[in-house]
């Protein structure tokens, strides 16, 4: 059974860039032998699920599914949706058992389809791969749960903690290998989140090039006051892009609307945007996982809000002396105020290090 599930969870893996805002799911047939009879994984949205691609595989291969067993990393939804419900399709397959990872925490899943087999006369055993279906889907389960994306900070620093000159020169810090790397989580990301500030100092595209991708994210752009160019490069990517502001400004509103973004008038204290209110809209538009790119003061900010979720700092072997920082926010009046941290992991990629970490207590929902 664990070979076939870590299979699954390798298959679900394969879609981590390509099914969002779907969740990642993998799919292996078996006989009641164990002989192999079909495979498959989530495809783009509105495409096939992983268990109808592991049913045409095994169908294309001329393979009876009668009495076999499906293992598949998340519950098989029951409900109508973009496609039809995969709990149906198993059921007319013939599958005789069903090992899953976890239940679907979409209430419109929620253990329908669990019981919708189990009616049939399905075995449903429901567990193996759990933490690891789970943290494929870290995003998924965010936005089903908490109602909000799982928001993730990327930072890329000297070992002195600085992300630029004091000049704002900055490129590059950190070698070709953790740019590629840094690109590969923007792609697996549904929206990229950056401030106005980025945005007018460095001009960036903020698109996915230095991996291969199907799909570009979604762009979300923090800007107060609505002085986003219209000539700015980030405008020039084929992609969905939701601008929030506080201010209302109809003339530039139109313009910016005029190329395609929406524009969402979302005003906190202090003239600036309710960061919280903006995470809710976000998931409300299907955004998973939020990857933030952005300066001090947007960082700070999240972080002083306890928005943030998870940290990817790149590190380079590099002293910069005075410079710009990580993240702006504070001052803080004793150590036992610091935000505390719990390590995931730490790599090397070329001469850089990558530390991921999260927030104590922010993956526990």
């Amino acid at each position: 059974m664990q070979d076939f599930i870590a299979l699954a969870l390798g298959l679900a893996q394969q879609s981590l860039l390509l099914s969002s805002p779907n969740p990642h799911v993998g799919c292996v047939l078996t006989s009641a032998e164990g002989q192999l009879l079909g495979q498959g994984f989530t495809q783009r949205v509105g495409g096939p699920h992983a268990e109808i691609m592991a049913l045409r595989d095994a169908q294309a291969q001329g393979h009876s599914l009668l009495g076999a067993t499906a293992y598949v990393t998340l519950e098989p939804c029951s409900h109508q949706g973009r496609t039809g419900p995969c709990c149906d399709a198993l059921i007319a397959a013939g599958i005789k058992k069903v090992v899953a990872s976890l239940p679907d925490p979409n209430p419109l899943v929620g253990g329908q389809g669990f019981a919708r087999l189990r009616a049939a006369g399905i075995e449903v055993e429901v567990g193996p791969g759990a933490a690891q279906s789970r943290e494929l889907n870290i995003g998924f389960f965010s936005r089903m749960v908490r109602r909000a994306p799982w928001v993730r900070l990327k930072l890329a620093a000297s070992m002195d903690g600085k992300t630029a000159l004091e000049n704002g020169a900055s490129q590059w810090i950190t070698s070709e290998a953790a740019r590629t790397d840094g690109h590969a989580w923007r792609a697996r990301s549904c929206a990229v989140l950056t401030g106005i500030g980025t945005v007018l100092a460095d001009d960036p595209r903020l698109d996915v090039r230095l991996v291969p991708t199907e799909r570009q994210p979604q762009l979300v752009l923090l800007d107060n006051r609505l002085e986003a160019p219209l000539g700015a490069k980030l405008f020039k990517v084929q992609r969905t892009c939701h601008i929030y502001t506080a201010s209302q400004h109809p003339g530039r509103r139109a313009a910016l609307e005029a190329l395609g973004a929406r524009v969402c008038h979302l005003p906190g204290t202090d003239q600036r945007v309710d960061l919280a209110a903006m995470l809710r809209d976000l998931a409300a538009h299907e955004i998973n996982e939020l990857h933030v790119e952005a300066g001090a003061a947007l960082n700070g900010a999240l972080l002083e809000s306890g928005l943030v979720d998870e940290i990817v700092l790149y590190l380079a072997p590099k002293m910069l002396g005075r410079g710009r920082d990580m993240a702006s926010f504070g001052p803080l009046a004793a150590l036992s105020e610091a935000l505390a941290l719990e390590f995931v992991s730490s790599d090397r990629l070329g001469p850089d290090l990558r530390i991921v970490s999260r927030i104590a207590g922010r993956d526990r929902f």
